[in-house]
């Protein structure tokens, strides 16, 4: 499906804009394009409300965000969304040691199994794009 920005608010286009910055275009680009009548709305929806009125409001920058995301993901057992947004933590500049820490931090507060299995997550992430 074709996404058209026409009739598009101003926080969506922003939305877009964050959402390549940190997913990157190729990932952002198959997400809207593979949209159907079933999901379109929600692609919408994720780029206005989640990236739009979240990523882009001031006081936390995108590197925290990420930092805060990761730890989300773990927390709410959420391993696609983990790669995805761990894919994001390392292009807003957090390195395999700082996500290493994070992975650490979440056993205590989410338990041994949620931190192994974010590592598992990581340990591909990381081997795949070579950090």
């Amino acid at each position: 499906m074709e996404f058209d920005e026409n009739g598009k608010s101003d926080t969506w286009r922003k939305g877009l804009q964050a959402r390549r910055k940190v997913l990157g275009d190729e990932y952002v680009s198959r997400a809207l394009t593979s949209a159907d009548d079933l999901t379109a709305d929600l692609q919408d929806y994720i780029t206005e409300h989640a990236w739009g009125a979240s990523w882009t409001r001031p006081g936390l920058d995108h590197r925290s965000r990420s930092m805060i995301t990761v730890a989300m993901t773990i927390a709410l057992n959420r391993p696609h969304e983990l790669e995805i947004h761990l894919r994001g933590a390392i292009r807003n500049g957090l390195t395999r040691d700082e996500l290493k820490e994070i992975m650490l931090h979440t056993a205590v507060y989410c338990g041994a199994p949620a931190a192994l299995d974010a590592f598992r997550v990581a340990r591909k992430v990381f081997t795949e794009m070579g950090v």
